[in-house]
């Protein structure tokens, strides 16, 4: 089984507002660092992303490819690989717990692994990399857009 990297960071707002902006991909280019590109390709009947093409730019991974979605209640998305040009996984999640006084703690869970040669510390680091800008990205992007 792969080696995943993992990550928690706390954000100022509601469980719900924080996963508002996670199932909003079209914005994820202006929060996300990574993504460039984001269109939703096959949305379930509650209107949730199903499948969703990402163009990436990670730095040491950069790739256009196919993830998807699978919603867990409120609090949890998960994601898998569909297709792309260099990954050969890329699975993750984010699982949101309420701390309560409106404040969430969001946990991003991810494991990358490439079609090319690449060393695993290179991709861990790539994976820390990843994580780290999306849930700043995420923080910021939640409390400074309360509405978004």
């Amino acid at each position: 089984m792969a080696e995943h990297t993992s990550s928690s960071i706390t954000i100022d707002a509601a469980p719900a507002e924080v996963m508002a902006v996670i199932a909003d991909f079209a914005r994820y280019p202006e929060w996300t660092g990574e993504v460039k590109e984001a269109d939703v390709l096959a949305t379930d009947d509650q209107g949730r992303a199903e499948q969703v093409r990402l163009v990436l730019d990670a730095g040491a991974i950069k790739d256009d490819h196919t993830l998807a979605y699978t919603w867990h209640g409120p609090d949890q998305v998960r994601w898998t690989l569909v297709k792309s040009q260099m990954l050969r996984e890329l699975d993750g999640s984010y699982t949101l717990a309420a701390l309560g006084e409106g404040r969430t703690e969001v946990t991003y869970q991810l494991t990358v692994d490439v079609k090319i040669p690449m060393l695993g510390m290179i991709k861990r680091k790539a994976e820390k990399v990843i994580i780290d800008r999306a849930l700043a990205g995420l923080k910021k992007r939640v409390e400074s857009h309360p509405d978004a």
